[in-house]
């Protein structure tokens, strides 16, 4: 049977765990060679070994996104490991909520520098990485896509209370996408974005004890109320919360050959939930 992704080269941020992780396993399913990346090098071990178990070829880089040089060093890994690469998943992030008069600086910088400068550094790696090889396969009359995908969120399309700081990088971000989605057309790249509604992650798992993760040093709440979580589950119109694969598969879609002709794009996975 054909694999849509064989040989390509795939970089994923945040794909430790979550979505990153089903989508990791979705690529190399289809015959994707795969560059992880998580904080937590136990994590990224765990899908290095589900990859090699399944007789992939991955490798990991530990890290934050936001850390000086992190871009530079993930697509130089990926070019070391296994060549050229072709496809880019921004999918790193987290949410550091907050009504706006208790809002602090350190809040909306943080969701800056992870989901709106981390982006645009990884981007612009890429595209300096790809760019002599996609000139020369042009000169040559060949015609190879590559894929970038900005993981977005439906805060991002229609605002969340309590999210002013992550919902307004979120809609920044569909800014990035269309931008460059021109700027790179013409190197063979599409650039597109997915914007996920309510998915069943750690973020997003229904608790009513606190849990804490820590992400740059900072200590950062994560869960949901069980009864909160019940409401959101019966507002999405198909009648639940998503899994990690479902939101995968949308990622998957914007890196398939069908969507060679397709760029600057949001796609919204939900399950139609508008908020």
């Amino acid at each position: 049977m054909s694999k849509n992704l064989q040989n390509k080269v795939a970089l994923i941020t945040g794909s430790g765990r979550g979505i990153g992780k089903a989508l990791a396993l979705k690529f190399a399913k289809e015959g994707a060679k795969v560059v992880i990346n998580d904080l937590d090098p136990a994590s990224a071990e765990d899908v290095i070994a589900e990859i090699k178990a399944m007789g992939g070829d991955v490798i990991a880089h530990i890290g934050s996104v936001t850390a000086d040089n992190f871009a530079e060093e993930f697509v130089a890994a990926a070019i070391e490991a296994f060549g050229t690469p072709d496809i880019l998943v921004n999918n790193a992030g987290y949410t550091w909520d907050s009504m706006l008069t208790k809002a602090s600086d350190e809040q909306f910088d943080a969701m800056y520098d992870i989901h709106l400068k981390a982006p645009f550094k990884l981007n612009r790696a890429f595209v300096k990485a790809v760019s002599p090889v996609a000139k020369s396969e042009a000169e040559a009359g060949e015609e190879v896509f590559r894929k970038i995908i900005n993981v977005s969120s439906i805060a991002g399309e229609y605002g969340n209370v309590g999210q002013v700081n992550y919902s307004s990088m979120k809609a920044a971000l569909g800014g990035m996408t269309k931008t460059l989605s021109k700027e790179l057309g013409r190197l063979k790249i599409n650039v597109n974005s997915v914007a996920f509604g309510f998915i069943e992650t750690r973020l997003t798992q229904a608790t009513d004890e606190k849990k804490t993760i820590v992400v740059d040093g900072k200590e950062v709440s994560i869960g949901i109320p069980k009864k909160v979580h019940e409401n959101f589950a019966r507002a999405v119109p198909v009648g639940r919360s998503g899994t990690p694969e479902e939101a995968a598969n949308g990622i998957y879609l914007f890196c398939t050959p069908e969507s060679n002709y397709i760029s600057g794009q949001t796609v919204v996975v939900g399950g139609g939930l508008r908020m």
